[in-house]
């Protein structure tokens, strides 16, 4: 399991670290986020969605849930905040064997959806605009993510 940690000062910052993840990101990837209300993680989610040539705007999809955005590869942007303590079958599984790349907010109040492999990132705030983000790779192919993205 590989470890990395970066610091960015801005949102254009976290947008450029985004982008660069979202280049990198392959077909039938996971990455699972957390990090408090207003760390970032949509933010991220935004420049991934611009690495993988997603020209429209990335918004929350915390009142939609799942929110499809068509680029090089789809981008499927599931936030599971509001999922906590529901135990049905709500579908999203099948997005995660599909073509795309998933990201999932939350991810721990939908653990019957986290794969055996996936790309871990947990963002915390620092002072002023300035945010933490902690990349753990569960998986070789995401270990080689990880070394590329660095």
């Amino acid at each position: 399991m590989e470890k990395w940690s970066t610091v960015t000062a801005s949102a254009e910052e976290t947008h450029a670290l985004g982008r660069r993840l979202g280049e990198l990101a392959g077909e039938r990837m996971v990455f699972l986020m957390e990090g408090d209300l207003g760390a970032g993680k949509t933010t991220l989610t935004q420049g991934i969605a611009q690495g993988l040539g997603v020209t429209r705007n990335v918004t929350s999809p915390t009142f939609t849930i799942l929110k499809i955005y068509h680029g090089r590869i789809p981008l499927y942007h599931i936030d599971a905040y509001r999922l906590e303590g529901i135990h049905q079958d709500l579908g999203f599984d099948e997005y995660l064997d599909d073509d795309g790349l998933t990201v999932i907010e939350w991810a721990q109040f939908v653990p019957d959806l986290i794969p055996d492999e996936y790309l871990q990132i947990a963002v915390h705030l620092l002072d002023g605009d300035a945010r933490e983000f902690t990349f753990t790779a569960h998986g070789e192919r995401y270990g080689q993510l990880l070394e590329d993205l660095k």
